[in-house]
């Protein structure tokens, strides 16, 4: 193909997208948001400047295709971790993919341009390998995460049951990754872990993930508070990423009589607000109650921390939940791939959105896990992509979990 030719192939995959973002019709497009579209387009001069250089000037002839998906892959992903550019090779086994397959037990998002775990399922092939929130995943087999869409990873982790998965992972404070060979199998979510505390007036509940089966169960116990003695709750939400945002506002609402529990907003989206129904409150209002969070906090349990949290409902304990909330939708290109974008976000009820701010809670104890060994959101961790298999770090020993106990001491210097 001509170079000229190459040129204006990439240029027009940048004109797509970009096309897609602006939108085909101009109707009620006031002149603030035309001046704004104006400018965007006039970029486009600009991306076609920068490919001409790419092109003719680069230090050998580069490989268009690989340099279009990358650029396309990293405008989607400079908006948030969720939207991603699908090629239509990968859109092809996305639109294919069946759900229910087996997993490693890992939920995971995007931070520092690698997959990054945000929780682990316990019991899994992956806490049974000693994988914990905050580990970078490198690559999946020979696959830099740099160069996948989320979407991608989560595929690329689930699998026939019994097949083997290679993961390079980087863990706090190692700047070589270890090489982790994983099982996969069809990962079971353990039911609701429920403790008592105080000589029996602290109800202690643990939900793996906030799914309709794990909020029933929930329910349930908190039905028989009155029955078992306990006059106060501990709801431990750590290391929750997965469930439904729809049972997690059914959870809050448990200890809601009423108020705002979340919202959810777009910019082309019609602004939703989730209200308590008073008939589906459970705890009574002066019962004093405590939530745990953590960086693992992500998604349907940060809509109920949050909502606990600004209606002032409970106190939280722990640390700055992983700040995932977003409600996403696909769109199909014209050479069959595809752009997966979030149109909307959800928010507290004081109007944060979790994707931006996750949720903090008022009394913050680090992890007994040696919290400092975590890397900052600003900074990159170091990653060698040469460096030699070793053995998987072992967890450290955890004598005392301090957030629990915090909890559990705020709990018990309020009146019930």
């Amino acid at each position: 193909m001509l170079k000229t030719s190459k040129i204006l192939l990439l240029a027009f995959s940048v004109v797509l997208v970009l096309g897609t973002f602006l939108g085909a019709n101009a109707s009620g497009v006031n002149a603030a948001t035309t001046n704004d579209d104006d400018g965007a387009y006039r970029q486009i001069n600009v991306y076609s400047e920068v490919l001409r250089h790419i092109q003719t000037d680069y230090v050998e002839e580069p490989n268009i295709g690989r340099v279009t998906n990358g650029a396309l892959r990293g405008l989607l992903e400079s908006l948030d971790a969720e939207s991603s550019y699908l090629t239509p090779a990968e859109y092809k086994i996305y639109k294919t993919d069946k759900p229910g397959r087996a997993q490693v037990g890992i939920n995971v998002s995007k931070r520092f341009q690698y997959a990054t775990v945000v929780s682990v399922v316990p019991g899994s092939p992956a806490d049974k390998a000693n994988l914990a929130d905050g580990d970078i995943i490198e690559a999946i087999g020979p696959q830099d995460t740099r160069e996948l869409s989320l979407a991608m990873i989560q595929l690329l982790l689930q699998g026939q049951p019994g097949s083997q998965l290679t993961l390079s992972v980087v863990r706090p404070r190692k700047s070589d990754p270890d090489k982790v060979v994983l099982t996969r199998t069809l990962v079971a979510e353990p039911a609701v872990a429920e403790t008592m505390y105080e000589n029996s007036t602290i109800l202690y509940l643990k939900p793996a993930v906030l799914d309709h089966d794990h909020v029933q169960q929930v329910e349930a116990k908190l039905k028989a508070m009155g029955k078992n003695g306990n006059k106060k709750v501990l709801l431990d939400l750590r290391d929750v990423a997965a469930g439904d945002m729809t049972e997690a506002t059914r959870l809050a609402n448990f200890f809601l009589k009423g108020g705002t529990i979340a919202m959810l907003e777009g910019q082309k989206f019609p602004k939703q607000t989730f209200t308590a129904d008073p008939s589906k409150a459970i705890v009574p209002a002066n019962t004093p109650v405590v939530l745990l969070v953590n960086r693992g906090t992500a998604g349907p349990a940060e809509i109920v921390a949050g909502a606990l949290l600004d209606d002032k409902r409970a106190d939280l304990v722990g640390e700055r939940s992983f700040g995932e909330g977003a409600q996403q939708k696909t769109f199909e290109l014209p050479d069959g791939a595809a752009l997966i974008l979030s149109i909307a976000k959800y928010e507290s009820p004081s109007g944060k959105k979790f994707e931006d701010e996750g949720v903090t809670p008022g009394v913050l104890v680090a992890s007994s896990a040696n919290d400092e060994d975590t890397p900052d959101d600003e900074d990159q961790p170091a990653v060698n992509a040469g460096a030699a298999p070793v053995a998987p770090a072992a967890k450290p020993a955890v004598a005392v979990d301090e957030q629990l106990s915090k909890a559990l001491d705020l709990l018990k210097s309020k009146a019930a």
